[in-house]
């Protein structure tokens, strides 16, 4: 794995495991479920991924989208790819939602809604918290 799926945990924050594609629960979450969708590649732009993985990005959201649905009911979900600090292609997934939302003892509510996500609220998990997130969140993705 690369530097930046490392940096984001992997492996204790790993929830799927794509071909090209892993998806890491984000340890500082703005919102309930935030993720961290990221290419196994070294590339650091993303047209420069193989156009297989641009082709397994469709099952990959689809994938995504219908855990995140099923886990925190979201309104609107955003990709963010900021890659701004670290350089490997990925995407910052946020569901975002009106209120809040209440799973594995964790009450997080959409400081940004119905604007910009507000990251720099983010509630920063402790292990027991990432474990228990993504405990929940794994079974929801297809194995």
């Amino acid at each position: 794995m690369n530097p930046t799926i490392e940096k984001f945990g992997y492996p204790a924050t790993l929830i799927a495991d794509f071909t090209h594609w892993v998806v890491l629960l984000r340890p500082a979450q703005p919102t309930l479920g935030s993720l961290v969708l990221a290419a196994k590649s070294d590339a650091t732009a993303f047209g420069a991924l193989p156009a297989e993985a641009h082709t397994e990005l469709k099952a990959v959201t689809v994938a995504i989208e219908a855990a995140l649905a099923r886990a925190v009911d979201y309104a609107k979900i955003n990709y963010l790819m900021l890659m701004m600090v670290d350089p490997h292609v990925h995407f910052h997934v946020i569901p975002r939602y009106q209120g809040d939302r209440n799973v594995a003892g964790l009450t997080l509510t959409d400081a940004g809604w119905p604007g910009q996500p507000d990251l720099g609220t983010a509630t920063k998990l402790d292990d027991d918290q990432i474990a228990a997130l993504v405990a929940m969140l794994k079974p929801l993705f297809p194995a």
